[in-house]
């Protein structure tokens, strides 16, 4: 069973499609309106709908109920009740394919990978992902360390991924930094790094899954620290040069394989 079948239940209430990162994506796809594009671990489906109202053609592909459930419906969308490892997609049926924050929820990232490069035929493939390679100091970790080692534990190095592409796919790879924005409107782990208030919700922390699937007593133990720093203006005095900032870069990329 999809993990989000568990931990994916108000997962629409916080995790809206952001516009910057459709628009993005869309420029490195290249691809003219009335395409047809796959999104491999659609979720609730934001960002397919987003990318529908654009003009194209897209199947939703996700394995959680839970999260097709919330979606809203739009005509050129259609979901697809299936895996990334195993695409319930003929060979060369769509024109490109996207992945927005899932690739480190494949059981088999190189099966994942064979079957993307399956279904699309001669399109680019957009992987949108963390590096925590590139990860620099950020004050959640000091309320929450444990994320550290989630992030280690689930993504996999850009290296590695960039490496197979190359080797078995036969494509050329392009990476690119994605700074973040201070106003996200999609909640996933980093976005509010410019709102701690925001990790003091409980049910935004349930939609991140480096929250919902960590020990409770370890993630209640950092919101407590965060609350009573918020309180005090500790938090202010130790971080709030993050205030003057305009975007962050904490290791968000965008790999394009071609």
């Amino acid at each position: 069973m999809s993990i989000y079948n568990v931990i994916g239940k108000s997962y629409s209430q916080f995790r809206f499609p952001d516009r910057r990162i459709v628009d993005f994506i869309l420029s490195v796809l290249q691809l003219p309106p009335g395409s047809t594009i796959a999104d491999i671990g659609a979720g609730t489906g934001g960002y397919s709908r987003a990318i529908a109202e654009r003009g194209f053609l897209v199947y939703a592909v996700e394995p959680s109920e839970v999260m097709r459930s919330q979606a809203i419906p739009h005509a050129q969308m259609k979901w697809v009740d299936g895996c990334a490892e195993a695409i319930p997609l003929p060979d060369n049926s769509v024109d490109a394919a996207i992945c927005i924050l899932s690739l480190h929820h494949f059981t088999d990232l190189e099966a994942a990978l064979l079957e993307i490069h399956r279904v699309v035929r001669t399109g680019a493939t957009a992987f949108f992902t963390y590096d925590s390679q590139a990860r620099k100091d950020f004050w959640l970790d000091d309320y929450f360390p444990f994320l550290w080692e989630y992030d280690e534990d689930s993504f996999f190095p850009l290296e590695y991924i960039v490496s197979f592409i190359q080797t078995h796919l036969k494509k050329t790879v392009d990476i690119y930094r994605f700074p973040l924005p201070p106003d996200l409107t999609d909640l996933f782990l980093a976005a509010g790094w410019q709102q701690p208030k925001m990790y003091l919700n409980s049910e935004i922390r349930a939609s991140m899954s480096a929250f919902a699937l960590t020990d409770p007593q370890l993630v209640e133990t950092g919101v407590k620290q965060l609350e009573a720093d918020l309180a005090s203006g500790e938090w202010q005095i130790k971080y709030g040069k993050y205030l003057e900032f305009t975007e962050f870069d904490v290791g968000y990329r965008i790999i394009v394989a071609k």
